[in-house]
């Protein structure tokens, strides 16, 4: 493991303006570190405990300290991602991730309502036309009765899956039951990165695929392993990460055997700038590693505060993985 000492020496702590508000926030903040191998992202949401946070520093020293595994293809293509914006405000976003034929919608946002996800949905529809690919995102927002009632209104929109509809286990598997003479496929995203046993939801029969992450999980080896136990189709997704994050994603991808869907690895089109470009062109992303850029390190740099703030973070999460209970 990457000495403390070692990882503070190249922190840069980061702070990114974003176009819309997307998952409560509006400036993404990251650690930015370099190791033997390369530049590695840690950037847990700020809410998460330090314990699950250590999870995701485990994944940014094994990227920047040990070589990625042998990629089976060279680009990714990527997905355009929808925040929960207003209709008219939808042909904006979508015009910012360059030749993506696929697009997540976010749903059940709080404060909003199934005719907001409605109206949202249809909108890109009508945007993408009849050829485009739309798959929504609940963030497991609803209920049992309200995800099958919502799949119903949204199913005229040709949805290409429903990523975690609901935030239990069981209860995908109850919807993936009901629904499953729609032949709508249900995706396991939260069920999989947050959960102490990620393999439950395939155990289950609770879902036809999943979304994996790499930071959540630990890094890509791992990840690579909870896919191929598993036996699903994966989706490489991002956890709004910079572009030195969404690269180890794209590696995540570049490695798995089999690629059957468009992954969200195209979210730096939601940033007003980066460290790195890493937008989607041409509807895909490159897998080889990124370096981010001197001048934007020092353009994005977060305040001093923040900066004290993230690396008392890390160095916590950097002892709790020293223990053999985290290691």
């Amino acid at each position: 493991m990457l000495p403390l000492a070692d990882i503070l020496a190249t922190a840069h702590v980061v702070a990114l303006p974003m176009h819309t508000r997307f998952r409560g926030v509006d400036v993404r903040e990251a650690v930015l570190f370099e190791g033997p191998e390369g530049w590695a992202e840690f950037s847990p949401f700020p809410e998460y405990d330090d314990a699950e946070a250590a999870t995701w520093l485990a994944a940014a020293i094994d990227d920047a300290a040990h070589p990625r595994p042998e990629p089976v293809r060279t680009e990714v293509r990527v997905n355009a991602t929808v925040p929960a914006v207003a209709p008219d405000a939808v042909p904006g976003v979508l015009a910012r991730f360059d030749g993506c034929r696929t697009a997540k919608v976010k749903v059940a946002e709080r404060g909003q309502t199934l005719t907001d996800d409605t109206a949202r949905v249809r909108a890109v529809r009508e945007a993408m036309g009849p050829e485009g690919r739309i798959r929504i995102d609940a963030n497991g927002g609803w209920n049992l009765d309200e995800a099958e009632h919502a799949v119903h209104a949204l199913a005229e929109f040709d949805l290409e899956y429903v990523e975690q509809p609901c935030a239990t286990v069981p209860e995908l598997a109850e919807l993936r039951t009901r629904i499953a003479h729609m032949g709508i496929p249900i995706a396991a995203d939260e069920s999989v990165r947050k959960a102490d046993d990620p393999l439950a939801v395939a155990r289950a029969g609770a879902a036809d695929l999943l979304v994996i992450k790499a930071q959540p999980l630990g890094g890509i080896a791992r990840a690579l392993a909870i896919v191929a136990e598993a036996g699903l189709p994966a989706v490489v997704s991002s956890a709004l990460d910079t572009a030195v994050g969404l690269n180890q994603g794209a590696a995540l991808a570049a490695a798995l055997p089999a690629l059957d869907y468009d992954c969200g690895l195209g979210t730096a089109s939601l940033f007003l700038d980066d460290v790195a470009d890493a937008r989607p062109h041409e509807g895909m992303v490159r897998a080889e590693r990124v370096a981010p850029d001197a001048d934007a390190l020092r353009r994005l740099a977060a305040p001093a505060d923040r900066r004290a703030w993230w690396l008392e973070r890390l160095s916590r999460c950097h002892q709790q993985l020293r223990t053999p209970t985290i290691s």
